[in-house]
């Protein structure tokens, strides 16, 4: 089922936002698939992303590259609104991560609305959302990225850094703010039973959140071996292939051999 992206967002208005009372609609369809998070100790199903694809299950790139300047705050929008209500059709009850795009929040407080009435809309509890920088979002202001996290937190959101050890997402970003999850890099996660090197990075990592009270997600998990060397380093939440596929439109189903 296709979100229809050409009905406009409806927001409260707010005095010096000018772009938070637009209601222009897009000129592209698309939909999303839900990947489940797995917590390992308890072989359960923690939480499911929502992962933008287009009307047909195309790839997040066929969608992501429609985006540009002048609808970045619409498609936004739009997605935190179709993520909530797909996830509620679907009756998911876990956990929904949602990526957002930093440089479409011109005032936190203002362009969150339309998030909360698709929640009452939807009976999805804010505390069971979370909120996580998308993956390629070049992250312009970081100082805003901050405000912005700080803000969604005090609304009750949960918050993620995706990507971890990749770009923005570096120890500087974690010194200004602690989210409740850090998302490692998939580049950090493949092959890691055989690299020094980055076990040693992850390992510092998981020790860094630990003190910090911060929870990892290790993303991008293809292989037994993967999931064996992360889970005797201390890491419990996982995501990635070895349990199950993005299923467009559905809840995925975890393969019992992945455990």
């Amino acid at each position: 089922m296709a979100l229809l992206t050409d009905i406009s967002v409806h927001h409260e208005k707010a005095p010096g936002c000018v772009q938070c009372q637009l209601s222009e609609s897009l000129s592209f369809e698309f939909t999303f698939a839900y990947q489940p998070i797995i917590e390992l100790s308890t072989r359960s199903i923690f939480g499911h992303e929502a992962l933008v694809r287009g009307p047909n299950g195309e790839s997040a790139f066929s969608v992501l590259s429609q985006v540009n300047d002048e609808n970045r705050y619409q498609f936004d929008q739009a997605c935190r609104v179709g993520a909530i209500k797909g996830a509620a059709q679907l009756g998911i009850m876990e956990y929904l991560s949602i990526n957002f795009l930093p440089n479409a929040v011109y005032r936190p407080e203002a362009c969150i609305q339309a998030t909360f009435a698709a929640a009452r809309e939807y009976h999805f509890p804010i505390p069971r959302i979370i909120f996580e920088v998308t993956e390629g979002e070049e992250v312009r202001d970081r100082a805003h990225l901050v405000n912005i996290f700080h803000e969604y937190r005090k609304f009750g959101f949960q918050t993620a850094i995706d990507d971890f050890g990749a770009g923005y997402a570096g120890l500087t970003l974690l010194s200004e703010y602690q989210p409740d999850i850090i998302k490692i890099d998939m580049e950090l996660v493949r092959g890691i039973e055989r690299s020094a090197a980055k076990r040693a990075i992850v390992k510092g990592v998981a020790s860094i959140c630990g003190e910090l009270k911060i929870r990892v997600l290790a993303e991008g998990i293809e292989t037994t071996a993967e999931r064996d060397c992360l889970r005797d380093m201390g890491i419990d939440l996982m995501q990635g292939y070895l349990f199950c596929r993005p299923a467009l439109m559905a809840i995925g189903v975890i393969d019992p051999e992945s455990w």
